[in-house]
Order: structure tokens, then sequence, then C-alpha cells
């Protein structure tokens, strides 16, 4: 069994996050992309962030319907932060024949030696990087080859199709009565117009 584990905030889940999960499938014939939204995240402590179960349900609702996606609430369950490399010794533990697909954007690439026990994440999964705009192919394959020579790693670059859509970009938008239905799935809308979500000026911006 292959699986990518697709982890964020999803504070929305948005159609860039779909399509992210959906072409990493099929380029990696994967069998399953987990998602895995994050409980705590530590570089996000100081920022607000909608409640976990909120942001767990509208994933779950947006995926429901879809046979190779899945949802996990390890991380949202955990009380602590949420380290990447913990989540990673969860998952094997969990699904110790299972060849774990971890798909990150660029930004993760370029920082990840600041992640917390990075070794240990780079020996649990093959670290899967997609395009993101403003960083250059050329500055990536530079970072890739260093990582990947440093740490005897598994590093895979994926050119996607890039979809301009950030969570704070939507977010944003509702704050300006702006219409977003062609940015998130129908589910997702639902629940934001439901709870009245991102409708004040305290949310953070990315």
């Amino acid at each position: 069994m292959k699986k990518g584990i697709l982890g964020g905030t999803f504070d929305p889940l948005h159609n860039g996050h779909l399509n992210i999960a959906y072409e990493a499938a099929e380029r990696l014939n994967l069998d399953k992309i987990v998602f895995i939204p994050t409980g705590n995240p530590p570089h996000k402590k100081d920022k607000l962030v909608t409640d976990a179960s909120i942001r767990y349900k509208m994933v779950e609702n947006a995926i429901k319907d879809e046979a190779i996606f899945e949802i996990d609430d390890y991380e949202i369950n955990k009380k602590d932060l949420s380290f990447t490399y913990i989540t990673l010794e969860y998952l094997s533990k969990k699904e110790p024949n299972t060849e774990w697909y971890f798909i990150s954007g660029a930004d993760c690439l370029v920082e990840m030696e600041s992640w917390k026990n990075i070794k240990r994440i780079l020996e649990l999964c093959h670290f899967v990087v997609f395009s993101r705009a403003g960083y250059k192919k050329v500055e990536l394959e530079y970072q890739k080859e260093k990582i990947q020579k440093k740490y005897n790693a598994d590093i895979i670059l994926l050119n996607l199709p890039l979809m301009d859509i950030s969570a704070s970009y939507i977010r944003e938008k509702i704050r300006c009565s702006n219409n977003i239905s062609y940015l998130v799935p129908n589910s997702v809308l639902k629940d934001i117009n439901r709870l009245k979500l991102y409708q004040g000026e305290k949310y953070y911006v990315e």
C-alpha cells in the first residue's frame, strides 16, 4: 500500500489542496491520500486558528465522496504541538506495511532543516515537494540535491500546474464580502456560511 500524507491547517480547505491531492495520487500512483488537519501547529502558535473540530469537519465533508481520500484525526486530538516526525511515527506504527509519501510545498523544502528532527522525518517517508509560485526550479533542484546528500534521503519534485490559491486570500475575500464559491468545495462554502467563519478582523494573514 502506498499512501500520501497531506497535512495542513486547512483554514479553510480549498480547491488548491484538492488539486494537489489528485495530482500527487495520479503521478505517484498512490492508493490513498490521507488528509491530516493540524491541531496545534508550532509555526502558528501565536496566530488565531479556527477550532480544530470545525476545520476537521470541513475537510471530512469535502472529501467524503472521494474513495481515494481519507482523513485522520490524530493531530487534532493531540493536546501538545503537532510535530511532523511524531505524526509519521504514529502512522508508521499504525500501518507498518504502508509506504508513506509526505506531500509538501516548495517553501517546506527550503525551510525543512529548521524542522524538528528532520533526519527522522526523512527516514520515515518519501518527501514529495510540489512547485509553488515564487520558487525557481533551479533553486529547488539545488536544495533537493543538498538535502538528499546530507541525509541520504529520497525527495521527489512534482511540477504541478499551479492554482494560485491560499487560505489567507480566501479569508480576506470573506472579510471583504467577496465571492469565494469558485475557490472552495461547495460543502466548505456551506460550512463557512452556516458558521459565519472568517468575518472578524482577528484572523491571521499568512
